[in-house]
């Protein structure tokens, strides 16, 4: 997957008498996904990270960039290399809760894509169910059985194993464990690594836990405002931050010892409106470093110190 400047901008109405206003929920992100690596897309809520999974899987289309999925631009296929293109890209959300359909059995549910996608008769796609759960840690009896009589974490095992069904290139995880006991997390976590060492998958993994990040990215995109501040090499950005967004969410990581903590960057106010970002770079009205530069010029992705950093005080 390779994605190349991607936006996506919503109108919303301001009443009969004033224009419309324009949110730039994502604005200007780009990376390239190989497979078997991991890049982890983190910030505060109302970052874009959720709207990045939502045009990564095509559930809503960009409003500029480019995507590619296996080589092939999104905004040029037709409709028919445009399904065969949507198996490559699948998403585990957030809720095992609310994903799965409670009407349904398990065996339904996974079924399902390869209903719409595959060419298969009833053995053959009990049989790819059996498999497939069989691969997430579920027993064959539990094909029968609704989502109401499972626990959190065997619903989020459901919902990865449902993404895993048609051999996908990618999967999209948006916050996959962020609903889970901590206890089951760890599972769940070792259970995606598991996966990506068996087939090979790429995983977009959304989170705003570092923890968590920390155990599973190769690559790491730090988000403010729709727009990428801070992307690279986990070992790089996380192990020394060099923007001031990325030093205030590590060091607002809780750590047992002493001598594990990180000085502590202090952000002013919140975070601002999308409907009225600030002028120039859209930290500034938080940053401990603010310059007058930064209040009239918004900062370019650059590379310095193995990573890209969109910042004017960092030293190139």
């Amino acid at each position: 997957m390779q994605a190349t400047d991607l936006t996506r901008y919503y109108s919303v109405p301001r009443g009969l008498l004033r224009a419309p206003a324009t949110v730039r929920a994502l604005n200007g992100v780009s990376f390239t996904l190989p497979l078997r690596r991991t890049l982890a897309v983190v910030g505060e809520s109302g970052c874009g990270k959720s709207t990045l999974a939502r045009v990564l899987t095509l559930i809503e289309p960009p409003s500029s960039g480019v995507l590619r999925i296996d080589g092939s631009d999104m905004a040029t296929v037709d409709d028919a290399e445009r399904k065969v293109l949507r198996r490559r890209v699948q998403m585990v959300f957030q809720n095992p809760f609310a994903s799965l359909n409670p009407r349904k059995t398990i065996a339904a549910a996974l079924s399902e894509p390869l209903i719409i996608h595959l060419q298969l008769n009833a053995a053959q796609r009990m049989e790819r169910v059996q498999q497939m759960l069989a691969r997430v840690g579920l027993r064959p009896e539990h094909a029968q059985r609704y989502p109401h009589m499972f626990s959190g974490g065997q619903r989020q095992r459901v919902a990865i194993a449902r993404a895993m069904m048609l051999g996908p290139a990618t999967v999209v995880a948006d916050e996959p464990t962020s609903a889970l006991d901590v206890s089951i997390q760890a599972q769940i976590l070792n259970l995606f690594m598991d996966l990506q060492e068996d087939t090979g998958t790429a995983y977009v993994f959304i989170s705003h836990n570092l923890s968590v990040v920390q155990h599973v990215a190769h690559e790491v995109l730090v988000m403010y405002l729709g727009a990428a501040v801070e992307q690279g090499p986990k070992d790089a950005v996380l192990g020394q931050p060099l923007h001031p967004y990325t030093q205030a969410l590590l060091g607002a990581v809780p750590v047992l010892h002493a001598s594990q903590r990180r000085p502590r960057v202090a952000l002013v106010g919140e975070l601002p409106s999308p409907l009225a970002p600030p002028a120039g770079c859209s930290f500034h009205t938080r940053c401990p470093w603010v310059q007058p530069r930064c209040r009239i010029e918004a900062p370019l992705l650059r590379e310095v110190g193995g990573r890209r950093v969109a910042c004017h005080v960092v030293a190139g």
